[in-house]
């Protein structure tokens, strides 16, 4: 194993994604189950998503699923990743980090987006418009003061204040540079578009302004990564995600995870295609000595602190045997 590679700290986000025939119960147990076994391999945070109303992904609930995992686990880190914030008031948002923290002291991760409601009709169901994003900034301001004590409504947030909850912001869009300004840890992803990531790490290291969260910038990148035997079988892991992303992006809902054997036989039309193709590519994917050199690649590329795996499919032993496989060449 490289000393860059040992030196980088590796975790894992996951969505709660359905599998064809299973349950949104399932799914969500089969998350809880997940952390558990990751943490026995010595990864270093767990983190959990939120979406609303989409049909594959059961995770709506991210602090509540945080909770879970928490409590199921002894020693990873766990947070989410992440929280919408357009989506809530944040004073609501602190006092449930509040909670966690008070229940799980320093093991509770804040990690913070600002996309909203997937669909027009879950943005309704919200009570919350596309522009409320805008302010996302202002969003975060007000949320960390919460934790500070420092809010003018003269409203104290308890359990929060007083409390340290690391923050995290996910960067999409604007998120770099408002994570650079608010001074807070950034988390940058994804792996197929590498020179549009790289770019925005640029940008948040040169405008990075030291805050009391963060006194110097801290760089996670986010992607898939399938490690497996043999090349066919790690592009197999990727196979059941490529075909819902290609789906959603020309259907509009996103279906639960089909077998990767059945992806075969399903008809596509042109664009689907060249979506699912696009799917396939720009991951790290293949054998430990394949994944090892690319990370290698990628972690001198960036100088990011750490990785934060995001792998969905089908096959949960599959998935399982690829964070095995990941794990030793992270750990030697």
């Amino acid at each position: 194993m490289s000393s860059l590679i040992a030196a980088t700290r590796f975790s894992v986000l996951d969505r709660s994604r359905t599998r064809e025939g299973g349950t949104d119960a399932e799914a969500l147990r089969d998350t809880v189950r997940l952390a558990q076994e990751l943490e026995g391999l010595g990864y270093h945070r767990f983190w959990v998503s939120e979406h609303h109303g989409v049909p594959g992904v059961a995770g709506s609930a991210p602090t509540v699923l945080a909770a879970a995992v928490a409590s199921a686990t002894r020693t990873i880190r766990v947070g989410t990743g992440g929280v919408m914030l357009p989506n809530h008031q944040p004073l609501v948002v602190a006092e449930q980090f509040g909670v966690l923290e008070s229940l799980f002291p320093g093991r509770i991760d804040m990690g913070l987006g600002r996309s909203v409601g997937f669909t027009d009709g879950v943005r309704k169901a919200l009570g919350r418009d596309k522009d409320v994003a805008e302010d996302f900034a202002g969003q975060l301001d007000e949320l960390l003061a919460w934790f500070r004590g420092t809010s003018p409504t003269g409203v104290h947030a308890r359990p929060a204040e007083g409390l340290t909850v690391p923050p995290f912001v996910l960067a999409m869009g604007e998120g770099a540079a408002i994570a650079a300004r608010a001074g807070l840890p950034m988390v940058i992803g994804d792996l197929r578009g590498r020179e549009k990531m790289q770019r925005g790490i640029d940008h948040y290291r040169a405008h990075f302004r030291p805050s009391p969260w963060a006194s110097e910038p801290y760089v996670v990148i986010s992607g898939t990564i399938a490690v497996a035997p043999t090349s066919a079988e790690a592009r197999r892991l990727l196979i059941p995600e490529a075909w819902s992303m290609a789906h959603s992006r020309t259907h509009g809902t996103f279906p639960p995870l089909p077998p990767a054997d059945r992806v075969a036989s399903l008809p596509m039309t042109a664009k689907e295609r060249t979506f699912y193709d696009a799917g396939l590519t720009g991951h790290i994917a293949g054998p430990e000595d394949q994944v090892a050199h690319e990370l290698e690649t990628l972690l001198k590329e960036t100088g990011a602190q750490e990785v934060l795996v995001t792998t969905s499919t089908y096959d949960r032993e599959a998935l399982l045997d690829s964070y095995r496989r990941l794990a030793s060449i992270t750990s030697g």
